[in-house]
């Protein structure tokens, strides 16, 4: 059943959700005393979980409680092995394409000092053309039977910039909702198949705002312009500002309460799996994007990438202000 905005059909607890991250990566993150450039530091701790956008956005899901997630996109050598494991340790079902080399290393350096984040992220493998044609076929199978497929994150080498377009287009016909969360060409891109939900965030989205207004009203415009391009949903994530949403015709304020931030790393992919928690349920917009936000929220609380504790995420719930703007 197809759907413009929450609300509006399928209504079910256990909908199976599907998240493709096809440059997917084991993100490391070093808490050092303080980072000192030029120089040997020594870590005080070091975390690996499986992660890219979208594994982050299915270990959310599950966090939340949503029963049936499935992960997928290129999984490369020993890295990629070790990604798929630890995918189904988290209770998400692994159902990678196993391309050639390596999958990447995403680095995410802790400043003791102020909490300050210095990520470095590797390429990821060369994707070939029989990877991708295995690749559309996997989307093919996963799709079919599916409430909603989101695909997160940047395009690994080898992949066209308009992948994410036929993706979505293969995915739509199977009968799934899509979601898009990148950035770049494959956002523009990809924003030409009119997946159902967009999720740039302030410096994603600048290059729709030629012509705009400069800062919130700026962002107020841009996110009403591609809602009238049409794609039903649109958030623009601001950091700790919260988000600027357009939705049904409607334009939406999300504030958010001040936080201690331990690791911001992976929020937005925490929003997108709280809005997706709601749209798959039905809900109504607004209820949506307080769940989103909230997530959003969590995970910033959280040492780790991808990580909302359920005691965060309800406490956080009842501070999210979501507005109706004029």
């Amino acid at each position: 059943m197809r759907r413009d905005r929450p609300g509006e059909g399928l209504p079910s607890m256990t909908s199976r959700i599907v998240t493709v991250t096809l440059n997917a990566a084991i993100d490391k993150t070093y808490y050092l005393p303080e980072w000192r450039h030029g120089t040997v530091m020594r870590s005080e701790r070091v975390l690996a979980a499986a992660g890219g956008k979208g594994i982050n956005v299915a270990r959310v899901l599950r966090h939340l409680g949503h029963a049936s997630v499935t992960a997928t996109g290129f999984a490369a050598g020993y890295n990629g092995r070790f990604i798929a494991e630890k995918v189904g340790e988290a209770g998400i079902v692994p159902d990678f394409v196993e391309a050639e080399g390596e999958s990447r290393l995403c680095l995410n350096f802790i400043d003791g000092r102020d909490g300050a984040s210095t990520e470095v992220l590797e390429p990821g493998p060369d994707i070939r053309s029989l990877d991708l044609e295995a690749m559309r076929e996997k989307i093919r199978g996963a799709a079919s039977g599916a409430a909603l497929v989101i695909f997160s994150g940047s395009l690994p080498r080898g992949c066209p910039a308009d992948f994410y377009a036929e993706l979505i287009g293969i995915a739509r016909d199977a009968g799934a909702e899509v979601f898009l969360d990148t950035s770049g060409a494959a956002l523009a891109e990809g924003m030409k198949a009119r997946p159902a939900f967009i999720k740039p965030n302030e410096d994603e989205i600048r290059p729709w705002m030629a012509g705009a207004a400069g800062g919130e009203d700026g962002f107020r415009q841009a996110a009403a312009a591609l809602a009238d391009q049409g794609i039903p949903n649109v958030a623009v994530t601001l950091g700790a500002e919260g988000a600027v949403a357009g939705a049904g015709g409607q334009l939406y304020r999300v504030r958010i309460p001040r936080l201690e931030a331990v690791n911001a790393v992976g929020s937005g992919d925490a929003f997108v799996a709280g809005f997706a928690y709601g749209y798959v349920r039905g809900w109504p917009v607004e209820r949506s994007l307080r769940h989103a936000a909230a997530a959003g929220c969590a995970n910033a609380l959280s040492d780790a990438a991808g990580e909302v504790r359920p005691t965060d995420h309800e406490r956080l719930l009842r501070e999210i202000q979501v507005d109706v703007l004029a």
